[in-house]
């Protein structure tokens, strides 16, 4: 059975989402992934509310979610960081399906967010297939 993902990407920093994105893209089918949905908010804070009506959905079994915080003049970056991954946890365990905090930061540079392109995009879609092959086998 293929696991039926959704991706949800950040557009705040697009030039690394984008990225990110398509490096999940390419992942997830790699893996065997269906791909049912992408959708895009304005920033990580704003993932919570796309992220519940994609997992309301009967035809998606996961999500993958994708962003970079970017340290600025204040701790901006932190709250939102501890927010939004605290959101994220809740929705996955209010839903029973694995939801990967793809999201590079808080207290990053925009060179540091570069270099965790890859790695955030390919581990996020890891981290739900084997969750999600893992909660079959309970």
């Amino acid at each position: 059975m293929n696991i039926k993902i959704g991706i949800l990407t950040s557009q705040t920093n697009y030039d690394h989402t984008f990225l990110m994105e398509q490096r999940a893209i390419e992942h997830a089918e790699f893996l065997g992934c269906d791909i049912i949905l992408k959708a895009k908010v304005p920033g990580v804070y704003d993932m919570p509310l796309v992220l519940k009506k994609m997992l309301q959905r009967d035809d998606i079994d996961a999500v993958v979610t994708l962003g970079t915080i970017i340290q600025g003049d204040s701790n901006h970056d932190s709250l939102i960081a501890n927010q939004v991954a605290r959101k994220i946890t809740d929705l996955s365990l209010q839903f029973d399906k694995p939801v990967s905090l793809g999201i590079s930061g808080p207290g990053l540079t925009m060179m540091q967010s570069k270099a965790r392109i890859e790695k955030f995009a390919t581990s996020s879609v890891e981290a739900v297939v084997k969750v999600f092959k893992q909660l079959e086998k309970l």
